[in-house]
């Protein structure tokens, strides 16, 4: 059973709560991630609808455009991706297609952001891709406080078998009737 975090403002909240889910599955931010990891939940915790979105026709729709709107379209469909790999993978699965759908765009939309951006950003957007599988991870074990099982076995492996997610492995070897090779996890 979880227990209920109170804090005195919103952000202190969506930050204890990442905090609790790093904790719950071993892994750790540095301070950037951390805290665009809250202020993106902050964000969009008001948007239930983001999740009517198509993260490839964004995608694409971004690459016509120059600028702020190119950069904001890719940092858009990027946190989008992430959310939706992370907290709404079912998502995946009523779309037919796998949960790394949207962790291949969202990795690809951080990237392309940092080549587009001034030095100071660059690096954000840079990290973002790179830690994309770790944030999902995160963003996994934080529906996995409430008891939720996020992902089925069959997703788990999926993702585990395209990005690598130690949560996924974990997941998988739970029961003790898959033992992987630990020498694959781990790889983005």
């Amino acid at each position: 059973m979880s227990r209920l975090i109170l804090e005195p403002t919103p952000q202190a909240q969506w930050q204890a709560l990442v905090h609790e889910a790093q904790a719950a599955c071993h892994r750790h931010l540095d301070e950037s991630l951390e805290s665009y990891l809250v202020f993106l939940l902050m964000r969009f915790a008001d948007r239930p609808y983001c999740t009517a979105r198509i993260m490839a026709e964004d995608y694409l729709k971004s690459q016509a455009l120059h600028g702020q709107q190119l950069a904001g379209q890719l940092r858009e469909v990027g946190d989008h991706c992430l959310l939706f790999s992370g907290l709404f993978p079912q998502l995946a699965e009523r779309r037919l297609v796998p949960v790394s759908y949207f962790v291949n765009i969202g990795r690809s939309s951080y990237q392309q952001l940092s080549t587009v951006l001034d030095r100071g950003w660059c690096s954000v957007y840079s990290h973002l891709s790179e830690t994309f599988v770790v944030l999902m991870d995160i963003l996994h074990a934080m529906r996995g406080l409430a008891g939720e099982t996020v992902l089925t076995p069959i997703q788990a492996m999926d993702l585990w078998q395209d990005t690598g997610s130690r949560r996924c492995y974990e997941q998988m070897c739970a029961d003790g009737r898959f033992s992987p090779s630990p020498a694959s996890t781990d790889k983005h």
